[in-house]
């Protein structure tokens, strides 16, 4: 009997373990062809102000709408995706984003860019981002494995990021801006099918002898009288304001350097494949020993090294190789936050509203994204440079630190689970 049970068990759980990385290579697979897009959009902020004469201020007023409308979509899709299943939302967002890149060169006015980047893009990017995708793979994942898979879906964003920066500035030297937005806009519908792969994904039941599950308000009334979730959102505020900023302005802070756009391009690059890195081994680090690094510590050392980073860039001579270096160094924080923030916000509430309160998390993120972008235009049209941002940027990333220090992580098991 117990040769037959040893033969059957591998067998049963095979098709269960291709399942998971089916999924997981879906979600990091539309993560990837979304953010990829999303995230090159800095390299044409310059030629969209030279085609249409709007200014830098404005064009960043489109790009910070894209960060708010990112962000508030996010818990709306994940209301729809925790009653329906993620599929159908993934798929819309996706349509969506491809529309809204496509239509970007025919605008010429502030409203149009903002139609464009900040509500069709930015909001289809939303439908299929992380507060989704985090939480299509953290049901079907053991508490212990969920930091590891996180890792991997957000490495997936990082990836694209990695591939279309650079293909966007080889289209645009061969052909225009232009052509390479809307290829960027047409390549976004290859996750059509890794979005509707994740159709199946099932709602967590509830275990047995539980309480009755909760409602969506509930959830939400009990995530906002938290006092470690107010942190913990407050602590995204900051990443997303740094994030924002890097992903719209660094190309203009190369070309203020007097560096050329292919070093723009390559530190996008360099953002994205440095991510990867950080995104995996934050993951890993969060199953470490069973999780022996608290979460909140490992956030604690992300946005401490952004601070050092931020500081010697800013001390340093700008040369093409310090940008990149700096690239690379902020690409290991770059969104190496969202996995043990997501995990942090499994812990405190459980999976079974897990899209719904990421997606708020997410607000405010993009809160701060929104400022970053939009600020980091007008301070460069006050000023000439991007140095009072980078300031900001150290003195939000120690602040940052200081709040993630008073979250209680240890939750009671049932919740846990």
């Amino acid at each position: 009997m117990a040769d037959d049970t040893s033969r059957t068990l591998p067998s049963a759980a095979a098709p269960r373990y291709r399942a998971l990385w089916l999924v997981l290579l879906a979600a990091a697979g539309t993560f990837a062809l979304t953010m990829g897009a999303r995230q090159s959009m800095g390299l044409f902020l310059g030629p969209i102000n030279t085609h249409t004469g709007l200014g830098l201020a404005s064009i960043s007023l489109a790009f910070a709408f894209g960060q708010l409308c990112w962000g508030f979509t996010q818990p709306l899709a994940g209301i729809v995706a925790d009653r329906y299943g993620p599929g159908r939302v993934l798929v819309v967002g996706v349509l969506l984003v491809s529309l809204g890149t496509v239509l970007i060169p025919q605008m010429t006015s502030t409203g149009g860019l903002i139609f464009a980047i900040g509500v069709l893009a930015a909001g289809g990017a939303g439908m299929a981002g992380p507060s989704v995708l985090m939480a299509a793979t953290t049901r079907l994942v053991a508490p212990a494995r969920r930091g590891l898979a996180t890792g991997v879906v957000n490495a997936g964003g990082s990836f694209g990021q990695f591939v279309f920066a650079p293909v966007a500035q080889a289209i645009t030297s061969a052909s225009g801006w232009m052509v390479a937005v809307q290829t960027l806009g047409v390549l976004t519908l290859l996750a059509l099918p890794a979005a509707w792969a994740l159709r199946g994904v099932p709602r967590p039941a509830p275990a047995a002898g539980s309480a009755p599950a909760q409602t969506t308000r509930q959830a939400i009334s009990a995530a906002l009288a938290d006092r470690s979730f107010r942190l913990l959102a407050a602590g995204f505020f900051v990443c997303g304001f740094h994030v924002a900023f890097l992903a719209t302005h660094l190309p203009g802070v190369v070309a203020s350097c007097g560096l050329s756009p292919q070093v723009g391009a390559w530190a996008l690059a360099m953002l994205g494949l440095f991510n990867i890195v950080g995104s995996v081994a934050i993951g890993w680090a969060m199953g470490f020993q069973n999780g022996r690094w608290p979460m909140k510590k490992l956030l604690v050392g992300i946005y401490v090294v952004r601070a050092v980073a931020v500081l010697v860039f800013v001390l340093a001579p700008k040369t093409p190789t310090v940008m990149l270096v700096f690239a690379a160094v902020m690409g290991l924080t770059f969104l190496s936050t969202v996995p043990p923030t997501a995990g942090l916000v499994a812990r405190f509430f459980g999976p079974a509203h897990m899209a719904t309160l990421f997606g708020l998390v997410m607000v405010t993120h993009q809160i701060g994204g929104f400022l970053g972008a939009w600020l980091g235009g007008k301070a460069f049209e006050a000023s000439g440079s991007y140095d009072w941002i980078w300031y900001a940027d150290i003195l939000l990333a120690v602040g940052a630190a200081l709040l993630h220090l008073p979250i209680v992580e240890k939750r009671p098991a049932a919740v846990a689970a």
